[in-house]
This record gives structure tokens, sequence and C-alpha cells, in this order.
């Protein structure tokens, strides 16, 4: 399945709820409750035709995301579901980890073979200012993936001037220790946190500069299919990743689509761009119709993001659309 500028879009990631335990600051204000309501969130039995239809079209690579993905309720039962659709050979999942320490072999029994986990400091303080939320809790899901196996463990730091960016070395050394992935990430300007972080934006280009010095890292590969460029640190063999939306954009590489809890299909994180699926899901649409909204939804996507020309475009939380 190609789009209009010959990118092979095989990577869906699901967003199964706009609800979240947490309210990270670059995502949810702190006291945001104006989430959609569970009537309009897609089915199970909605959800996996559409996976069903997408996989015939060449889409192999499932990531379940959220708000937090593992707030919605039976969401083991989904991830098995999804598992067993033909031609899905990778189901992720992106989580906070708050919830793992009682789905983590759950979720690797039902086909889920890998995560990413956001964790933006090891502080106590810190983690509460920026999340709202209990470090332990984390760090206790972390340990849970671990010992049910789930593999690779990709840790996510978005990396902010002044709030975590003293923190980086810390947190390599955290992940080279427990044979975790840790990924930097540069803010990016969607829904008003977001626009507000990026007063704390951080250009990853120098940090990734210094870190490939300090551990003797050359270039190095993760599976999987997202945009993150890797370093493999010296002797260690760890990986490093960076995603650099705004400083080095990899919109020409792009893979991927994104799919709302309520049905919205956003063909580009940083662009307005969407084809409901809802409507024609409940409306009676033929297998066959709905395959042809997917490739015409396909040709339709954008080129590339505009963070840095129109950093104040796309209105919505980045909990809406699943990161």
């Amino acid at each position: 399945m190609l789009d209009s500028f010959g990118r092979k879009i095989e990577y869906l990631r699901l967003s199964v709820t706009d609800r979240c335990d947490l309210r990270c600051q670059y995502c949810l204000p702190k006291k945001f409750n104006h989430f959609l309501e569970p009537e309009s969130w897609l089915t199970f039995d909605e959800i996996e035709r559409v996976i069903r239809l997408f996989s015939e079209l060449g889409v192999q690579r499932i990531r379940l995301t959220g708000g937090e993905p593992l707030t919605r309720k039976n969401i083991v039962e989904l991830a098995q579901r999804i598992s067993t659709v033909e031609g899905i050979d990778d189901l992720s999942l992106s989580t906070n980890a708050t919830r793992l320490q009682h789905l983590a072999k759950p979720l690797k029994a039902a086909g889920v073979s890998r995560i990413n986990v956001s964790l933006d400091t090891l502080d106590n303080a810190n983690y509460r200012r920026i999340t709202g939320g209990l470090l332990d809790k984390a760090l206790s899901g972390i340990d849970a993936a671990y010992e049910a196996g789930l593999s690779p463990i990709k840790i996510n730091m978005v990396l902010m001037k002044g709030i975590n960016d003293h923190e980086v070395d810390e947190m390599v050394t955290f992940c080279m220790a427990r044979n975790l992935t840790l990924r930097l990430i540069e803010t990016m300007p969607i829904g008003e946190p977001g626009f507000e972080a990026t007063a704390q934006y951080v250009n990853l280009q120098s940090i990734e500069n210094r870190l490939a010095k300090k551990f003797a890292a050359v270039p190095g590969h993760m599976p999987g299919g997202g945009p993150a460029r890797y370093l493999k640190a010296g002797e260690s063999g760890a990986h490093i990743g960076f995603i650099t939306p705004k400083s080095q954009h990899f919109c020409e590489t792009c893979n991927r689509v994104r799919l709302t809890a309520d049905g919205q299909l956003y063909l580009c994180l940083g662009q307005n761009d969407k084809v409901d699926l809802a409507t024609p899901l409940r409306t009676g649409v033929t297998d066959d119709g709905l395959l042809n909204i997917l490739e015409q939804a396909i040709l339709a996507k954008p080129e590339k993001h505009e963070f840095n020309d129109k950093p104040y475009q796309v209105l919505r939380f980045m909990s809406t659309t699943g990161g």
C-alpha cells in the first residue's frame, strides 16, 4: 500500500482510549477531564474488522496506544484478537507502565511482543511534577515487563530544557544496567500543552554528538517500525535512540497512520487531515467499500508535517491521536 509520495504504509498506531491516569505536562492539562464518552469508542469487533482490512492492504505492524491503553477495559482480550489477525506479525504497546505490574504477563501471552514506556525522569519529585503520578508504580511496571519476557523494552524520554535535560546521562546508565533501550524525543507542538512545552525545546543533535563520544557509540539498528535513529554504545551493546521531528524530520520515510479511539484515521501526527471510519462502520459499509475508503485515505496522506512553519495548527491533544 503506497501513498501518493511512494511511501509504503505498513504500520497502524491504534489508540484504544483518549483517557490516561497521568497528566504529562506536554500532553494533557493537569485538570483536564473532557474525554470522549466510551459509547463513541470503536468496539472490539469494529477494531478487529478495520485491522483485518488494513492487513489485506499490507499493514503488518500494530501498536496499541492511548491515552493510556491499559486503562481500556479488557485490553488483553483485544490484544489477543489483534495478534491472531492473519498478516499481523508485530503487535506492540506504548504505555506509562503504571498498570503493567499486573498486566505484563497476560499481555505477553496475548501476543504483545514489545513495549515502549514513557519515563521522563528517575527523580521522584520531578516525576510527580511532570506526570502527577508516582515513579515507583512505573518502575515496578518496567520490572514486571522484563520478567514477563517483553523485549525489547524501550524507554521514551521527552527532553525538556531546565526540567529533565540534566538527567540524560543518569537515564543512559539506568537503561544500560537493565538492558533497556533509551530513546530521547524532542517536544512537539501538539495541543496547548505541546505549545507550552516548546519553550523547553531541546535540539537533540548536540546531545547525540556528546553521547556518541562519551560512550564510544557507533550507528546501530533496532527492530520496529518507528522513526528513531540509534547509536550502539561501545562494549555494552546498549542502544540509544533519537527521535527528532523538529531538528531533523523523517517525513520522507513515514510508514504509518493513526486511528483514534472514536474511529478517526489521522494521516499525519503533525497535520489535521483525517478520515472518518466510525460512520461507515456503523451504517452498513461493505468490506469492499471500507477497503476503498482506506485506499483513498492513504493516497491523501500529506507529504510532511509543518511543526516548524506552522507550530500552532494542531489543536488536539497528543493523547487524542496516540503519539
